[in-house]
């Protein structure tokens, strides 16, 4: 089993429609984030667009959570004890994980994102073991 523990930056999003298409890039094409994975097992991550303005009426995409976490090679299960999006607190985040040469990507499952269903793929590279 992979260590997962450190912080991540992230480098590139993708998100795909269910019949998996490319849809437009999440974050504007200019993502921002940082998850911390700790020893302890507890983790923190937030995301969002980082463009320095946006489109007139346009909302920034933002998302920040944390929790106590189980990883199992695959899976990344994060129990969520705060969050942005208050619906979040007290369920379960689940990530599958995958390695591809340096980057750890997370999958979240199919899901809504303004209206239609997206897939997503978030791609971290590791920028310390701490």
């Amino acid at each position: 089993m992979a260590d997962i523990h450190g912080t991540y930056k992230l480098v590139k999003a993708v998100a795909r429609d269910a019949a998996g298409n490319l849809l437009p890039t999440p974050y504007g094409g200019n993502p921002l984030g940082r998850v911390v994975l700790g020893a302890d097992g507890r983790m923190a991550a937030v995301t969002c667009d980082a463009s320095p303005d946006l489109p007139p009426g346009a909302k920034r995409e933002f998302s920040a959570y944390t929790g106590k976490y189980d990883f199992d090679g695959k899976t990344l299960t994060t129990h969520v004890d705060g969050a942005s999006d208050a619906s979040r607190i007290g369920g379960d985040q689940v990530r599958g994980v995958r390695f591809e040469g340096e980057f750890m990507v997370l999958q979240p499952p199919l899901r809504p994102y303004g209206g239609a269903p997206e897939q997503r793929e978030l791609y971290w590279v590791k920028i310390s073991d701490a």
